[in-house]
């Protein structure tokens, strides 16, 4: 699996696209863009590849994971998926930037799709697990790849950190014993792709990450 990161808007979000060559399907996960500028950067990446984009994907739903689903979903014709546990937030999105005093934008976001702990998406023949990892948002998720050894963990997980619980609907108990039963039981050789910053490896986080000490 070919995996290409922009980071995006003020919060510097790796908003990542799934593709497994030229003229392939292709998915975008977490499409924080937050304006014109780097909305035709990935555009034009999907149209330099000619790739079919099938599908929005989302970890979770505060304001800079989501700034563009709604734009990526009408544009390309596809679904918003993502948990219903986080919809409130979604629905919020305006009254979220306007909370962090940022200028973007926006409209409430409508999810298409509901995906919950256990459903199976595919890409290109390789199957995606949605894995549930609740306690940074109520419906925090990871997307899977066992074929490609990867994982795309959202806010959930960092390298040698966690995500934030003082949002509304954070739950700090809830996060660690999510990551611990959910994410670091993958291989230990399977990459972590964050929500923000650098990408780590499973191995990695249960022998150092200060948070997730069993």
């Amino acid at each position: 699996m070919n995996i290409s990161v922009f980071i995006v808007n003020h919060v510097q979000v790796n908003c990542y696209l799934l593709w497994n060559g030229k003229g392939s399907d292709a998915i975008i996960v977490d499409p924080g863009m937050c304006d014109a500028r780097e909305r035709e950067a990935v555009n034009r990446f999907i149209a330099d590849n000619e790739l079919r984009l099938k599908s929005v994907l989302l970890t979770h739903q505060h304001f800079d994971h989501i700034l563009s689903a709604s734009y990526m979903a009408s544009e390309y014709g596809v679904e918003v998926c993502a948990s219903v546990a986080d919809n409130l937030l979604g629905e919020h999105l305006p009254q979220q930037v306007a909370q962090f005093g940022l200028p973007y934008r926006c409209e409430p976001l409508t999810v298409t799709h509901n995906l919950k702990h256990g459903d199976m998406l595919e890409l290109n023949g390789e199957n995606i697990e949605v894995i549930g990892v609740p306690g940074h948002s109520p419906g925090g998720l990871a997307f899977y790849l066992a074929e490609s050894g990867c994982v795309f963990t959202g806010d959930s997980l960092f390298r040698r950190s966690i995500g934030r619980t003082d949002l509304p609907g954070g739950n700090e108990a809830l996060l660690i014993d999510s990551v611990r039963k959910r994410l670091l039981t993958l291989p230990p050789d399977t990459v972590a792709y964050c929500g923000h910053g650098d990408a780590t490896e499973i191995g990695e986080e249960r022998r150092t990450n200060p948070y997730l000490f069993c």
